[in-house]
């Protein structure tokens, strides 16, 4: 049934968990998801204890299982000002392009990293009681819906896309970090670390781990991107959509290397914890537009192909000089491939790489 008053039960529910004199910005997070969710149409806020531990955003906002925004909820008193010149604040604004700063009581919209408009819905006062602010309730159900309907942009410029997807690929490289510290030994990264470890570079560092990881996620769905018809360019794999399961399929077929350990790395068996940052990335790729990439790949080499191959090389030995040159800016998806290259010849190779 729709709640016909959502702001008015959104208050309520905030007065009964402050009386309790030991409310903390966990308890009103039920809260919160009810509002965005009555409020936004067809939209579901979630909010997964799990990955925010690894560095999430409290809310992820989706439609129809597509990201559309996220929401970072402080506590009720916290210095919003602070908040927003936090590293992980700074962090979240270049790399997330529709975003929220909250403390439950007013409500700040970040686009694109720039602050776009402030809301306030209520104050606390001296007694402890919630008191709506004059025009609070219609102002900040503007600002939702205005949150809600912030489209992804369209990057049709190179550069754009890939300043967009390289802050999306720092951000997965510290989730990815995170993740590893905190699962077992016997988890999926650890075993896969252990793959990379036997196979090519056996002092590889967790850290260094990480960064190929997450390069070679953002090169393989940029690559598939370029490979993948819009609709307007005529039926591609699925139609000319997008998605991450999807990616592999559109991966070159002159980079068999790529196409195998993208599966294995961004598959269907992809950390939830991982899985909604690489799916962002996934989505930002899928709003570039192709024709304007291909046109500006195939404008300095005709070959697609090899533009579409890490300048490291495919050669095991490219891909440990590229692997151990310390670089950070190196295309580190050539060490990656390399490692599938050699563990295909292991009876068990799919072992090898997912664990």
């Amino acid at each position: 049934m729709t709640n016909p008053d959502p702001f008015r039960t959104y208050l309520q529910e905030l007065q009964r968990n402050l009386s309790t004199g030991s409310a903390t910005e966990h308890t009103h997070r039920s809260a919160l998801r009810a509002l965005l969710e009555a409020t936004g149409d067809g939209v579901q806020a979630i909010n997964e204890p799990q990955r925010i531990e690894c560095g999430a955003p409290d809310y992820i906002i989706t439609r129809a299982t597509t990201p559309i925004g996220y929401v970072e909820a402080k506590d009720i008193g916290t210095s919003l000002d602070t908040a927003a010149r936090s590293e992980q604040l700074r962090r979240y604004r270049a790399s997330l392009n529709n975003l929220i700063l909250t403390d439950y009581l007013e409500f700040r919209w970040y686009v694109e990293g720039e602050h776009r408009e402030t809301a306030r819905l209520a104050t606390v006062t001296q007694d402890g009681k919630v008191k709506r602010s004059r025009d609070g309730v219609q102002a900040v159900a503007d600002l939702l819906q205005r949150f809600f309907a912030q489209e992804v942009p369209t990057l049709g410029r190179p550069r754009e896309l890939a300043e967009r997807m390289a802050a999306l690929a720092r951000m997965t490289r510290n989730l990815i970090e995170e993740t590893f510290e905190r699962e077992s030994e016997e988890g999926a990264l650890h075993a896969q670390l252990k793959a990379f470890r036997e196979t090519l570079i056996p002092f590889l560092t967790p850290a260094q781990f990480a960064d190929m990881y997450a390069q070679t996620i953002a090169y393989g769905l940029f690559a598939a991107r370029v490979r993948t018809p819009s609709p307007s360019q005529g039926e591609g794999w699925g139609g000319g959509r997008f998605t991450r399961q999807q990616a592999a399929w559109n991966l070159p077929p002159t980079n068999p290397f790529l196409r195998r350990l993208f599966n294995e790395i961004a598959g269907p068996d992809l950390d939830d914890r991982i899985a909604w940052l690489v799916d962002d990335t996934q989505n930002r790729a899928r709003m570039s537009t192709v024709t304007k990439l291909q046109a500006a790949s195939t404008s300095t080499r005709p070959n697609t192909s090899k533009e579409l191959t890490p300048p490291c090389g495919n050669s095991k030995s490219a891909a440990t000089r590229c692997c151990t040159s310390g670089s950070k800016t190196a295309r580190a998806a050539s060490c990656l491939l390399m490692t599938s290259s050699t563990t295909r010849k292991s009876s068990s190779p799919s072992r090898r790489l997912s664990g």
